[in-house]
């Protein structure tokens, strides 16, 4: 019994845990070497990780689901990321998608790069 009180608590306590409820601000960087992430965009959604819609506002981005607002400063940014020119270069493949509602993870595996 102590056990599945125990499991509820970390469950709820990563539920509401702030890393989830704030939104994906993205810094796009001109050096890989300053990027947390190596992105590369594919051209079709079958062969990405991550389906990802650009928000207009940072206040719509919301939590590690592919909704996206591009900062112009990296200060302001909860990831820095380098738009890579080889998929084999890349630790995240993504497609950008038109409605936000198709926003997704296809690789679930790949979650932590974003958080």
């Amino acid at each position: 019994m102590l056990k599945l009180y125990i499991l509820v608590l970390v469950s709820l306590l990563l539920f509401i845990s702030p890393i989830n409820l704030r939104g994906q601000k993205i810094f796009s960087c001109e050096s890989k070497y300053d990027a947390d992430v190596k992105i590369f965009v594919v051209e079709s959604k079958y062969d990405a990780d991550l389906l990802v819609y650009k928000e207009e506002s940072k206040y719509n981005a919301e939590g590690n689901k592919g909704l996206w607002y591009f900062t112009d400063s990296k200060y302001d940014a909860d990831k820095k990321i380098y738009f890579t020119e080889s998929k084999y270069d890349a630790d995240l493949l993504i497609y950008f998608v038109d409605s936000k509602y198709d926003a997704e993870w296809r690789e679930r595996s790949k979650m932590h790069l974003l958080f």
